[in-house]
């Protein structure tokens, strides 16, 4: 991807939209995007999703879709329940591209949220039975129900572990555990508390969401920073 990314900004450079199928975030070289003339989107379906699409434009254009589907997909009664598990071998059996499937969540009730893009979102869409059951396949929209909010925040330093926590709105402590934990991820790395998060980066947290982080306001006069976040939940 790393080979690839350069063209694909060249493109949208040049005036194209151009998306990618599903790719690991992890292997996303991020700096890459820093281009002034490029805007880029990268959307998983859900605020921590580690399958991503990425879609570049050119800066002239005010915004794009995503091209990400999220689908409920319910089981009927009438046989024992899935795990996760059992639902991916049934999915497996669709034939459907890898790379136009992300992330798999199972939700209470035995229903299970997917996210898909390009024919594979209309063809599971369409789905009224999978491995020999009747199912009920709903679309919910990008962000499976969550949504995003604007907020700004005052911090004392850019570091990650300040920032995530003032930006959740969780304590330092907790965030700190989940850093330890390997489930907070500054631009798809595993983050340290010490990093420092920059106008442009993501960093998001497993079973919390995820920060996009727009700009420096301003700085007040005790130091400290006010900052303006994108944080989806």
């Amino acid at each position: 991807m790393k080979q690839k990314l350069p063209t694909l900004v060249a493109q949208a450079r040049g005036g194209r939209v151009v998306r990618t199928p599903f790719l690991d975030g992890d292997d996303l070289d991020r700096r890459l995007l820093q281009d002034d003339e490029v805007r880029s989107m990268l959307a998983g379906g859900f605020p921590d999703a580690r399958r991503v699409v990425l879609t570049l434009y050119p800066a002239h254009i005010p915004e794009v879709d995503s091209g990400v589907t999220v689908l409920r997909v319910t089981p009927q009664a009438g046989g024992p329940p899935w795990d996760v598990q059992d639902f991916m071998v049934q999915l497996r059996r669709l034939n459907l591209p890898e790379d136009q499937l992300g992330d798999v969540r199972e939700e209470r009730g035995g229903s299970f949220l997917i996210a898909a893009t390009g024919k594979a979102a209309p063809t599971l869409a369409a789905l009224t039975e999978l491995g020999g059951r009747e199912v009920e396949v709903e679309e919910v929209g990008e962000t499976a129900g969550r949504g995003s909010k604007i907020r700004e925040v005052v911090v004392p330093s850019m570091r990650v572990d300040v920032v995530g926590a003032k930006g959740f709105g969780v304590s330092r402590a907790y965030f700190q555990q989940g850093i330890d934990g390997g489930k907070v991820r500054l631009n798809g790395q595993p983050a340290r508390a010490s990093s420092e998060i920059r106008e442009g980066d993501s960093l998001s947290a497993e079973g919390i969401g995820r920060i996009d982080f727009k700009r420096v306001v301003n700085e007040t006069r005790r130091g400290n920073f006010k900052v303006e976040l994108e944080v989806h939940r």
